[in-house]
């Protein structure tokens, strides 16, 4: 594949920031990948001992026998759902601002699954018989559904990444095939296969991302569904709710898009894409992340309005320990940080800018992962006998493997931003010359004019400047 046309002085600037990170490694680079490495090293020690004395060595037990693996599961699963379901719902709705974000976000749903996925082994007191759950899985237990649904998730989201790559691939090789190695150019060849930018394929690859888009919707929803029933097809008092599934699906969005945002800020300033990601794109992603705030807010007062209504004896121990009692910290945590901060920043004017809006993601994101704890933990508390409810504290095992599993999700998405475009340049290049009001000299639209509702009027002055 050729370069992209005769291209204008954005597109060329765009380029040249896409190729720096695949063409050479800075200092920084290997700095933060050794702190990674020493997390995920000391995670490993954790998990060692785990192995070799047992799960005793947390802070579970028989009465709390999930606790922050299975919380840190369900908040990986749920940022799982940003990649794709967001960008096949820009796709689908045509937004012309999504080109410069939709690629980061299809890496963190990668990096998002195969993360969770780990923290399920991290819970299994007997890894060496995970694959038991495949030949000895009961088909009528919700759990089993959920292990089928995530291996159908994860090959559907990393075919949907692929596809959209294929072109930035093909041209990544023609451009900077020179100066790579042979294991790395052969690499990029190979995926590329053997992309030649004709109309006819990209005709198919067009059809394909329709068809990929389209279907990894209900995929996505499906998953966060069942996994919402590994809680809601229980006989436990504060997980028996048919709104579970629902909620799942919202709280997963919400803390997704706040996942994008904080992804965007750093690709921002790490790979100095200020003229292509800008405020515009940050602002259209704070008016979503409100807007599910506010969902999330209504069913939480749908649901706890309803049981405090009735106050059944499980239900008003819930509500008590939650409002005043053992988890009243990370419940108004939760609620005030987690959901009630992220609307007030977007309605601000004064905070309705790129900090404001960084500071709401990253309280949504503390705020949903205290809310999959307390719903775990909180669940697992209430007493199904006359008993004094059970006290569940992380062990500093616990706490390694959390750690080591962030340090590991965090890798795959830095390793991933390394190895492949970082934007996707092609849909970037089709949105400008679709746009068409102001060209440059080969007939292609200059990007830091023609993207709609992309670039500050700021940033467009400074470019031509």
């Amino acid at each position: 594949m050729e370069a992209l046309g005769h291209v204008s002085a954005s597109e060329a600037r765009l380029q040249e920031r896409v190729e720096a990170p695949l063409l050479g490694t800075s200092r920084a680079f290997w700095i933060w990948v050794a702190v990674l490495l020493v997390a995920i090293a000391w995670g490993g020690v954790a998990y060692f001992l785990q192995a070799r004395d047992g799960l005793y060595v947390t802070g579970m037990r028989d009465r709390i026998m999930w606790g922050l693996y299975i919380a840190l599961f369900v908040f990986f699963i749920g940022a799982s759902m940003a990649g794709t379901f967001v960008s096949a719902l820009l796709r689908l709705t045509r937004a012309t601002w999504r080109a410069p974000i939709i690629r980061g976000a299809e890496i963190m749903t990668v990096a998002a699954l195969i993360t969770a996925s780990l923290f399920v082994l991290f819970d299994i007191g007997r890894p060496d018989r995970l694959h038991h759950f495949l030949l000895y899985g009961r088909w009528e237990s919700p759990l089993i559904w959920d292990v089928y649904g995530l291996a159908t998730y994860m090959a559907g989201s990393m075919l949907y990444l692929y596809l959209a790559m294929i072109p930035d691939l093909a041209f990544v090789s023609d451009r900077l095939g020179d100066g790579f190695g042979t294991i790395k150019r052969g690499y990029y060849r190979l995926l590329s296969i053997a992309w030649a930018d004709s109309d006819e394929q990209r005709a198919t690859l067009h059809r394909a991302i329709v068809v990929m888009t389209i279907a990894m919707v209900p995929v996505a929803v499906m998953m966060h569904t069942v996994t919402s029933w590994i809680f809601g097809m229980t006989l436990r008092e504060p997980w028996n709710s048919a709104m579970f599934g629902i909620f799942f699906v919202a709280g997963a969005i919400y803390s997704g898009i706040g996942l994008i945002v904080i992804l965007m800020a750093v690709m921002r300033r790490a790979y100095r894409l200020e003229e292509f990601i800008t405020d515009r794109h940050f602002l259209y992603l704070g008016y979503m992340l409100a807007a599910f705030a506010v969902i999330m807010v209504f069913f939480n007062v749908s649901e706890f309005v309803t049981l405090g209504y009735k106050l059944s004896a499980d239900a008003t121990f819930n509500l008590n320990q939650m409002v005043s009692g053992d988890l009243a910290p990370v419940f108004w945590t939760y609620v005030w940080a987690g959901l009630a901060l992220p609307i007030l920043v977007i309605l601000i004017p004064y905070t309705r800018n790129l900090k404001g809006i960084l500071v709401a993601a990253i309280a949504a994101n503390v705020g949903m992962f205290l809310e999959r704890y307390f719903i775990v933990v909180g669940g697992l508390r209430v007493p199904l006998n006359p008993y004094e409810p059970a006290t569940y504290t992380p062990s500093w095992v616990e706490w390694s493997l959390m750690a080591g599993g962030v340090a590991i999700f965090l890798l795959l998405v830095t390793v991933l931003l390394k190895l492949l475009p970082v934007v996707a340049l092609w849909e970037m290049h089709e949105e400008a010359f679709a746009s068409g009001p102001a060209t440059s000299p080969g007939g292609y639209a200059d990007p830091s004019e023609t993207f709609a509702g992309v670039a500050d009027p700021g940033i467009v002055a400074g470019a031509r400047s």
